[in-house]
């Protein structure tokens, strides 16, 4: 059958399948319009899915390199020859996103494939020098099997969910399970993958049950996670218990510092993006800044400037700053907000819903100045469009704080001075962990 975003599936290539389970309504954060409806997989519908698998891997496993580049050779083609309207149009409904960023994600696609098919070619064993004279020894990878790759984040992508690694490298067969609010368009994306050999790529919608199913299975052999980092735990150790292991990417909380020597007009369009682009919710998105004494007042009178020009709106209109992903979302940005203001912190930009969007869950751009390294909203993951920023005497202080945190992603230093950019690299990474 085809895929129809009003219409319960799953798919277990190269078909989409009818879902037994309850019918769960997508809704659009940005008018609360029901967009269609999903449901989790049952136990019947996971054994299918775990079958077809086994049976695809066992044959996969044994196909050689030049065979499985071709395979991903003819994915990045289909993605190429591909009308993805309606894929980046079912993002923008059930997440959110700007349409110009869902249908840019859709078309990065391609190049990643063929850049894993070529990797594919590469991929060797090793032959060791002797230990012992009349003995050999030599190293042959072989692949693991079925991999579950299980993506809980908010905001994430179809194009995250499979990028060629396992299959073309590694060898797996692959059962993703999408985040719950892009389970549409991850669902619509999986019509690239029906060149490849039935039943090696499946998609299982569901939640917290279907994972631990997946993970629980005797016939799952990796996992392959991204979400929060309570999740992330909860991953890790379900899949300690079965000797499974697994690959791990959870939340992040990234500092940015503005040095004295900073380019500040190149730093403030700089900060927009790494604080706003896609409202907020990218794990690498900036949310801590340090701002040396010197630049500080200069630099967020530049920095609110261009906020402030940034369009909000429904992400098929023009917009820059869509709405939030959920309800929820949208509370615990609020909530971090709120407590920094009563804390002492001031709203610069934001710190609201706009006036002209309270249909939806939209939350204007919000610079936080005033903000202290004690404050909930530097503490936790805000995943939302907030840059809380700290006021630092020097360049020192700013890498010290920009330490001093349980989260380790990704981390941003605005300078023209080479000796601060080296120190801030050699210097990085979390003091707390």
């Amino acid at each position: 059958m085809d895929f129809s975003a009003d219409r319960p599936a799953c798919f277990v290539n190269p078909d989409y399948r009818s879902m037994a389970g309850a019918n769960k309504p997508v809704i659009d954060p940005a008018t609360l319009e029901t967009v269609g409806s999903i449901a989790a997989a049952t136990d019947g519908e996971i054994d299918v899915a775990l079958s077809a698998a086994t049976q695809a891997q066992a044959a996969w496993k044994k196909l050689d390199a030049k065979s499985r580049a071709k395979h991903l050779h003819a994915v990045a083609n289909a993605i190429e020859a591909a009308d993805f309207t309606r894929c980046a149009e079912l993002m923008v409904r059930e997440m959110g996103k700007p349409y110009p960023e869902a249908i840019g994600e859709i078309a990065n696609c391609a190049p990643i494939f063929r850049y894993y098919a070529e990797m594919a070619r590469d991929e060797a064993g090793k032959v060791a020098g002797t230990t012992q004279a009349g003995s050999f020894q030599y190293a042959r990878y072989e692949p693991y099997g079925v991999s579950r790759a299980h993506h809980a984040l908010q905001f994430s992508d179809p194009a995250d969910v499979l990028d060629g690694r396992c299959l073309a490298c590694r060898r797996h067969a692959c059962i993703i399970k999408p985040a719950e609010p892009t389970t549409l368009s991850t669902l619509d994306y999986m019509t690239v993958f029906r060149s490849l050999p039935e039943g090696l790529v499946s998609c299982l919608p569901g939640g917290a049950a279907t994972a631990q199913a997946l993970i629980a299975s005797d016939r799952t052999h990796a996992v392959a996670f991204t979400g929060s980092v309570a999740a992330g735990k909860a991953v890790a150790v379900a899949c300690a218990e079965r000797m499974k292991p697994c690959v791990i990417e959870a939340g992040g909380s990234d500092p940015l510092i503005i040095s004295e020597h900073a380019p500040l007009d190149v730093a403030a369009a700089g900060s927009v993006t790494a604080a706003f682009h896609l409202t907020g919710q990218v794990c690498t998105s900036a949310e801590r800044f340090f701002v040396v004494d010197a630049v500080h007042d200069r630099f967020v009178e530049l920095f609110a400037e261009r906020t402030r020009a940034l369009r909000i709106g429904n992400g098929l209109d023009k917009s820059e700053i869509g709405p939030m992903v959920s309800e929820a979302a949208r509370a615990k940005v609020m909530r971090l907000v709120d407590d920094a203001v009563r804390n002492g912190a001031r709203a610069v930009t934001g710190g609201r819903i706009p006036p002209a969007h309270n249909v939806g869950w939209f939350y204007e751009p919000t610079i936080l100045t005033g903000v202290t390294p004690d404050m909930a909203i530097v503490r936790e993951e805000c995943f939302g469009p907030v840059a809380a920023i700290c006021r630092v005497k020097n360049f020192d202080e700013a890498i010290r704080l920009a330490n001093d945190s349980p989260f380790g992603l990704g981390a941003s230093v605005f300078t023209t001075d080479l000796a601060e950019a080296h120190e801030a690299a050699e210097r990085s990474g979390s003091t707390t962990r």
